[in-house]
């Protein structure tokens, strides 16, 4: 059973984003990204609250600006998604997890190291250039069943 619902058209958006956001950091950096998508349809709570749907968690507006930096810039991610992308895809919905991302629910790429907390959030470990960081325990417990 897979960790979300999805359909076809999904693994494709799915793909196009994690090639977009960690295409430098190779397929495992691609996977981490996926978790994090993941796991954010998975998150009822804090700024992922109705958010149940692939989409949902790409189009996800916060602040005026898009939850996903690639959406707005336009690089890669209008780009078609191959097929290596696709197969990362799905495997991140269908089953694979991993730290530093099993959990989180955000990261990002800073210019310098890595903060102890991103907005409140701990800092769970770094994958290249990306800083993964997942709920305070008890704030967002949907995303620890999954």
């Amino acid at each position: 059973m897979p960790r979300v619902k999805y359909k076809s058209s999904d693994i494709d958006l799915m793909a196009r984003m994690m090639r977009a956001e960690a295409e430098a950091e190779g397929q495992q950096g691609m996977l981490y990204v996926g978790n994090v998508i993941v796991n954010r349809v998975q998150a009822d709570c804090t700024d992922f609250r109705d958010l149940r749907s692939i989409p949902d968690v790409i189009y996800h507006v916060q602040g005026g600006n898009y939850s996903f930096e690639a959406v707005q810039k336009g690089n890669l991610f209008y780009e078609r998604a191959r097929g290596v992308e696709k197969k990362l895809a799905k495997k991140a919905l269908d089953y694979w997890r991993d730290h530093p991302a099993k959990y989180a629910l955000w990261y990002f790429n800073p210019y310098g190291p890595c903060p102890p907390t991103w907005y409140d959030q701990p800092f769970t470990g770094q994958y290249k250039q990306h800083c993964f960081y997942e709920p305070l325990p008890g704030t967002c417990d949907s995303v620890y069943r999954g």
